[in-house]
C-alpha cells in the first residue's frame, strides 16, 4: 500500500497524521532534510592540487586591521555622542546647570551647545589621524601583500 500525504488517516490508525513536508515524508531525499533549497556542496575540479589554505578572516594581519579600525570607529563614535550626550544628560537632569550665567550673561547651555560642533570637528579629526597613522598602513601593507600572493598565484 503506498503512501498518500492528501488521503485522511484511518480513525482506528495507532500512527499520527504525517504532514507531507515533514523531514520523514517520502517527498525529500535523506541528505536534503535540512535545507532542501541548498545546492549540494561544490567540490573542487580534478587534477587541482589541494594546498590548505588558512580561511582569510582568520589571518593574522586581517585581524590587526579589523581591531585597529574598530579602535578607531569606537574612539571617534564615544567622543562625539559621549559629549552629546553628556549635553542631553545635563540639560533633563541638571537644569540649573544649564542656566548658570557663565560670562557676559551667556547661559552655561548655549555654551555647552555651541561647544558641540568644535567636539564633532575634534571626533572628525581624531577619526582622520587614528586613519592615517594606524588603519591605512595596514591596509596598504596587506593590499601589497595579496597583490604579490596574486602574481604568484598567476605565475603557476
Amino acid at each position: 500500500m503506498s503512501y498518500d500525504p492528501y488521503d485522511p488517516p484511518h480513525p482506528q490508525s495507532p500512527l499520527p497524521p504525517r504532514s507531507p513536508l515533514s523531514p520523514q515524508s517520502p517527498l525529500f531525499p535523506p541528505s536534503q532534510v535540512t535545507y532542501p533549497w541548498q545546492p549540494p556542496p561544490r567540490q573542487p575540479p580534478r587534477g587541482m592540487p589541494q594546498t590548505p589554505r588558512e580561511p582569510l578572516g582568520r589571518h593574522s594581519d586581517l585581524r590587526v586591521l579589523r581591531r585597529a579600525y574598530r579602535w578607531q570607529r569606537r574612539t571617534a563614535t564615544l567622543t562625539a555622542l559621549g559629549y552629546f550626550t553628556l549635553f542631553l544628560v545635563l540639560s533633563a537632569f541638571a537644569p540649573h546647570v544649564m542656566t548658570v550665567t557663565v560670562a557676559d550673561h551667556i547661559p552655561a547651555g548655549l555654551l555647552l551647545a555651541l561647544i558641540q560642533l568644535p567636539v564633532t570637528w575634534l571626533a572628525i579629526a581624531l577619526y582622520e589621524h587614528t586613519a592615517r597613522r594606524h588603519v591605512d598602513p595596514l591596509a596598504d601593507r596587506i593590499r601589497k601583500e595579496a597583490e604579490v600572493n596574486a602574481r604568484r598565484g598567476a605565475g603557476r
